[in-house]
């Protein structure tokens, strides 16, 4: 299964995602947005695919969006696109595309339903909390 992550390497989500893909034994193309930035034809593919507007896709929190006045409920697409194209940390993360489907894997465990193969339990996030049980199973 191919698979790409849109990854932040200092985002413990993203880290998460990764650590599930690997133990679940994939090798995923990673794509460190914050070095190679994005362009609109790709953010408005992947927006479309995930079912997200810039909106849902804004990453508020330890991100330039309150103080660039992005979050008042005026601000239309094609300014947010603007600013995510300028500042990429504005992009919510991590975004994964595999056969199954595109989409912003908040919480990390929403990467589950975009693949075949779960890791071997038992499985945990990097916080310690429980992911997938010493039976293999999903937990929560």
């Amino acid at each position: 299964m191919n698979i790409v992550v849109h990854h932040n390497p200092d985002c413990g989500t993203s880290r998460n995602v990764l650590a599930i893909l690997e133990a679940a034994g994939y090798t995923p193309t990673v794509i460190e947005y914050l070095k190679t930035g994005w362009t609109r034809p790709q953010l408005l593919g992947l927006f479309a695919a995930a079912g997200l507007t810039p909106k849902d896709a804004l990453r508020v929190s330890k991100s330039p969006a309150a103080e660039l006045g992005l979050t008042r409920p005026d601000v239309d697409d094609e300014t947010l696109l603007a600013a995510m194209l300028e500042h990429p940390i504005l992009v919510n993360r991590p975004i994964v595309c595999t056969s199954k489907g595109v989409r912003l894997c908040r919480p990390s465990e929403t990467v589950l339903d975009l693949v075949d193969n779960l890791p071997p339990g038992p499985f945990n996030k990097e916080d310690g909390s429980p992911l997938i049980d010493a039976d293999g199973r999903r937990v929560g």
